[in-house]
């Protein structure tokens, strides 16, 4: 699996997600990642990965490398041949890559190549979120780059990680005729649910009392959520919550500075704030209500657990929370506030007025179905099946 994570936390919490469900007594499953936390998440029995140099996104077409301090052409060239090296011994009967059909700046190219010629009979999928921006910058990126000629000769499948009746990437992004043949949606990601048990205990964890509520905020990565969180601090200091514990999971990429700041204005206030949390679904599983940016990850996560949340999507450099918000509030399955209409005044009203009616939003979530595991292993027994038999048997409509 080859997961580029330039940034953030959402390309690496959906592979390491992913494999936790394709990994098996008889299955080794082996993650490329740059992600420089890679380490912190705790790795299930025939689950590894490898480490590649970590590069961060600059401008649209501009990366620098991470950690170490060499050319970023030089950094991408170390990337490019870990990947390939890795594949040409690991010889995998499937090699899944999330999000960038080509990888970072072209990095995974010459290892689909490699597979297609050297190792015909292995599966090559392209793994996408629900909605990876708005359709005329994918579009016109893929046209760019000449990802439609690669999607149609080097790709078996490619699997949405969401559903066709809430965003039509198909239509959205012009995939074409040919590809439309080996691609299917497979419904969204599920995430392990938090037992009562384990609920009990985290609220106890964080100080929440019988008859209160638990409001947790997450930014996911970090590196752009301090807005949210310093207006949600600000939103308590001019009038705190009536019999609410918060608890702010800054991210392990937001500025130290501004996490000391966070940290500083919470101190006194029934506020936790920590930079990281390993086990998020056990957070959301304890709290009333969650307040996010809407990554995809943290969608699934949520609803998984059946909380009820407030998206507050990012709406630059990519539109991609914001689409998804708009998207999951048509279905009533979230509130949705716009950045730009982002204030302590705003927030308290949305906040109020969705734990004044938790159990009605908790009845819609409780009739959306996350099931993109069971599709996905819909898939692999296909592939199974053709290994065994020698045979292609293509993906079938009830998969699209």
């Amino acid at each position: 699996m080859y997961s580029h994570d330039t940034y953030g936390l959402g390309h690496i919490r959906r592979t390491m997600s992913i494999a936790s469900h394709l990994r098996t007594r008889d299955v080794n499953v082996l993650i490329l990642t740059g992600s420089p936390i890679a380490g912190r998440f705790s790795l299930p029995e025939n689950v590894d990965f490898v480490r590649i140099p970590g590069m961060i996104k600059k401008t649209n077409d501009e990366y620098h490398s991470l950690s170490i301090r060499i050319n970023p052409e030089h950094a991408l060239n170390i990337r490019k041949s870990i990947i390939l090296a890795t594949a040409q011994t690991f010889r995998p009967d499937l090699f899944i890559v999330d999000k960038e059909p080509l990888g970072l700046k072209k990095e995974v190219l010459p290892t689909l190549q490699w597979l297609r010629h050297h190792t015909p009979a292995a599966k090559t999928v392209l793994g996408l979120r629900d909605i990876m921006d708005d359709r005329d910058t994918v579009r016109a990126d893929w046209e760019h780059k000449g990802v439609y000629e690669h999607l149609e000769t080097l790709y078996s499948e490619i699997w949405i990680y969401g559903r066709q009746d809430i965003y039509d990437a198909v239509v959205e992004y012009r995939i074409p005729e040919s590809v439309q043949e080996k691609t299917c949606f497979t419904g969204y990601l599920p995430r392990r649910v938090a037992s009562e048990k384990v609920v009990r205990k985290t609220r106890k964890k964080f100080c929440v009392r019988d008859g209160e509520k638990m409001v947790v905020l997450t930014t996911g990565g970090g590196g752009d959520g301090f807005e949210m969180m310093d207006t949600y601090l600000t939103m308590l200091e001019k009038e705190p919550l009536s019999g609410i514990k918060s608890v702010l999971v800054t991210g392990p990429f937001m500025p130290r500075q501004q996490r000391r700041q966070l940290s500083s204005r919470a101190r006194g206030r029934p506020v936790k704030v920590l930079p990281f949390y390993p086990r998020m679904e056990e957070m959301f599983g304890a709290a009333d209500l969650v307040i996010s940016m809407g990554g995809y990850n943290t969608i699934c996560e949520i609803l998984s657990q059946k909380t009820p949340s407030l998206i507050i999507p990012r709406e630059t450099p990519r539109q991609e929370q914001l689409l998804r918000a708009r998207a999951f509030k048509k279905k009533n399955l979230v509130e949705y506030l716009a950045w730009s209409e982002l204030t302590p005044e705003r927030m308290r009203q949305r906040i109020t007025g969705m734990l004044d009616q938790l159990e009605q939003y908790r009845a819609v979530i409780e009739t959306f179905r996350l099931d993109g595991v069971d599709h996905i292993k819909q898939r692999l027994a296909v592939f199974r099946q053709e290994a065994e038999t020698g045979t292609a048997g293509g993906v079938t409509e009830f998969d699209r």
